[in-house]
């Protein structure tokens, strides 16, 4: 049970260990009787030499398909793309000829099947959900949404800015002559020069 426990490594270690032992201690033993079979020391030395052999090749088998796995993650990405070029190529050249794309391994595409009454009514409702889910608009609807203005009081203009503005200069200028408020005093005249009077002036 030991035995089975360790690790490869440890395995051929051991097994070539045994092997100088035995070579060295049993070399003179007639035969020994082990897992129930009777074996001389060459046929004992011969089973150590197979299990280093067998854990030796696996080893370097490891090793091979390591570095054969690394090359094909390197090489497949751009090994892919161009196979899946050329399928391309193939579909687009004998895409209605089924039987010439079998023989290219490569299935026809399914026709695809008409949708019936019932169907084409869950999807008209299926659309009609997720539209009112999704509060979405046609342009229809969109011209009719029109925003609302709260607290401004809009007063119509009922004449025409050159009418109100010859009325409001004619009330700002009031009738021609004195203005309100105006008195003339009469100013008794004053000889002067000869043939010549003062005028009354307003105040």
């Amino acid at each position: 049970m030991a035995t089975k426990s360790r690790s490869q490594g440890t395995v051929v270690t051991l097994a070539q260990s045994l092997s100088a032992g035995v070579a060295k201690h049993l070399a003179g033993v007639t035969s020994m009787t082990l897992a129930g079979g009777s074996y001389t020391p060459a046929q004992i030395t011969t089973k150590l030499s197979e299990v280093v052999s067998l854990h030796t090749d696996v080893d370097a088998a490891k090793a091979s398909t390591q570095g054969k796995l690394a090359a094909e993650k390197a090489a497949m990405p751009a090994l892919r793309t161009f196979m899946s070029a050329l399928v391309t190529y193939i579909k687009a050249g004998y895409g209605g000829q089924p039987d010439v794309l079998a023989d290219f391994g490569i299935q026809p595409p399914k026709p695809r099947a008409p949708l019936t009454v019932e169907a084409k009514a869950a999807a008209a409702a299926k659309r009609k959900a997720t539209r009112a889910a999704r509060n979405t608009m046609g342009s229809k609807q969109k011209k009719g949404v029109k925003g609302n203005v709260v607290g401004v009081t809009v007063t119509p203009v009922t004449a025409s800015p050159v009418a109100a503005a010859g009325a409001s200069g004619a009330s700002a200028s009031g009738p021609s002559g004195p203005s309100a408020g105006t008195s003339i005093v009469p100013v008794a005249t004053t000889p002067t020069a000869a043939g010549t009077t003062t005028a009354p002036h307003a105040t």
